[in-house]
Parts: structure tokens; sequence; C-alpha cells
């Protein structure tokens, strides 16, 4: 069995460099899949972990090759940030720059006590990445995770229930503010990763975006703004005075975001945040009824 994996392990590596694949997605799908020692894998020596199905593993790794099935749907889970997540076909997957939106949600809240033990709603939850790490960050917080989606909604659940935060969360099945009509002005914020590739974009991404992932979670409309648009719109309804607004975009709509926020009359210290590529990824501001803002800006970056 031992040299028959060897064998098999060379062959793969050498697909996955003439398909074009990382072959860290090999080693990580062995890891998290198979539960292969990670050293075992670098040093190619040592006993296999006993009942690895060769056939099994094989027919997972040509679903990554050749019909560009994520690496992440195969094995089942995502790292994300500290969090070791489930994930499926019926959620998009975390991606690593999202997890800045967490750190932004504690640092816009730094100077307000109140806001970090308020009642947030993270909107379009998905697997419940952000709900599960804004639980975390702010101990103290009540968490709503709301999606339309009961197949996302179940996958958040699992996600709650193994770390150990399913007391924290609250979910929530509806449309963005839908099911949350008793909490109206009474958010201390929202936070959301919503659709916002326009949809023409959509089926020119990457197979295994465009061919795999939900296009619930991805197509925004014609220009990707419709959820955005309608986030800034009712968001007043549900935010407290001074709550906070804060959204994932896609690269170079912040400045059409911003002025969305601005022309809506009810929110201050609109702001562009960077992320570690330089690229405007998120925007934020304050709910104020029925002022304009002194300004808006681009934060630098960190």
């Amino acid at each position: 069995m031992t040299a028959d994996f060897w064998t098999w392990y060379a062959q793969a590596r050498r697909q996955a460099s003439e398909q074009q694949v990382p072959i860290g997605e090999l080693d990580w799908l062995l890891v998290e899949w198979a539960g292969v020692d990670r050293l075992r894998l670098r040093l190619q020596v040592g006993d296999l972990p006993s009942g690895i199905d060769l056939e099994r593993l094989d027919q997972l790794w040509q679903r990554r090759l050749v019909d560009r099935v994520p690496v992440q749907y195969l094995a089942g889970v995502v790292g994300w940030r500290n969090f070791r997540l489930q994930v499926s076909p019926g959620v998009l997957i975390p991606r690593p720059e999202t997890e800045l939106i967490v750190d932004l949600a504690w640092e816009l809240t730094a100077t307000n006590a109140l806001l970090r033990r308020g009642v947030w709603a993270d909107l379009g939850t998905g697997s419940g990445a952000i709900a599960l790490a804004l639980a975390e960050a702010m101990p103290e917080a009540t968490i709503w995770a709301v999606d339309r989606s009961t197949a996302a909604l179940e996958i958040a659940h699992l996600n709650a229930m193994h770390t150990g935060l399913d007391h924290r969360i609250h979910l929530a099945l509806g449309n963005w503010f839908e099911p949350l009509t008793d909490l109206a002005g009474h958010l201390a914020g929202i936070v959301s990763n919503p659709p916002y590739i326009p949809s023409a974009e959509v089926p020119a991404l990457q197979p295994e975006v465009a061919d795999h992932e939900p296009h619930g979670a991805l197509d925004g409309g014609s220009d990707g703004l419709d959820c955005l648009r309608h986030l800034v719109k009712t968001a007043p309804a549900y935010l407290r005075p001074g709550g906070v607004w804060l959204v994932e975009v896609m690269a170079g709509q912040a400045p059409t975001v911003m002025e969305l926020l601005w022309a809506k009359g009810s929110y201050q210290e609109i702001t562009a945040h960077r992320d570690l590529a330089g690229i405007d990824r998120f925007v934020s501001a304050r709910y104020q009824p029925l002022r304009r803002p002194l300004s808006v800006e681009i934060a630098p970056t960190a």
C-alpha cells in the first residue's frame, strides 16, 4: 500500500504541474481528506494512515484536475482566520481578503464599547465565517447570521457547532433585513460580503468559481451594484444612530458605493479601506439620521 501511494503521489504531482494546478493543493487534500501527515509528505517517508482508499483519492484528484472542482469542496473544509470551516457547493468559499472585514469592525468600534456589546448582523452569511469571527472578536455582542439559502444556513449551523460558538449565533432564513424586523433601529452594526460581480462577468471567471461556486453569491446584477444599493437604502431603518455599515466590494466599486452612501444623506464618516494588496476592498460608514457626511476619504494602507 505504501509503495503504491508514493507512486500515485509522484504521478499526481506531475499531473498538477501539467494542468497548472498548485501542487500545494494536492498536499492540502491529502492532509485534510486522507489524514496524511504533512511532514511525511515533505520527506516522502514513513507509514501512512490505515485505510486510505487510493482509488477514491484518485477520483477526487481527477475532479480537481479535469472538472476544476475547488479543492476546498473536495475536502469539505477551508481554513479561514483561526477557524477550520466546513464548506460545500451551497456556499461561497471564504476568501483570505475577507478576513480583514472583522478587523475593520473591531477598529471602527474602538472608542465605543456600547457598539461592541450591541447587536450585529452578518447579511448573506454563507458558511457563517464572518458571523463566527465577529462573535469571537466581540464576546459581549449578539450576532445574527442571515441568509436566504437553507443550504447555506445548514453549513453555518454546523460551523457554529464545531467552533463552539453556536450559543452566540442566531441564524435567520430570509433576504437581507427581512427576518430582522423586530431589530429595526437597534443594530449596532451590519457587515456583509454581498454578491458584487456584474452578471456578464460571472461566466468569464475562473472555472473553479464560474462552474462550481453558487452564482447567487456572486452575481450582483448588470453593474454588480444591485445588492449594495439595497443595503445602502435599507440599512438606515435598522441601524441605531452611530451604528456601523461595513461591506466588501469589488475592485473599482468603492467610489460609486461611497457616492451612493453620500447621496442617501444619512451616513457619515464614509471611508474606503484597502486590503493587503492595496485594493479598495471595503467601504464603511456610520448611520446618522438625516445628516450629510462631512467628508469621504480613503483610509491609508495598514
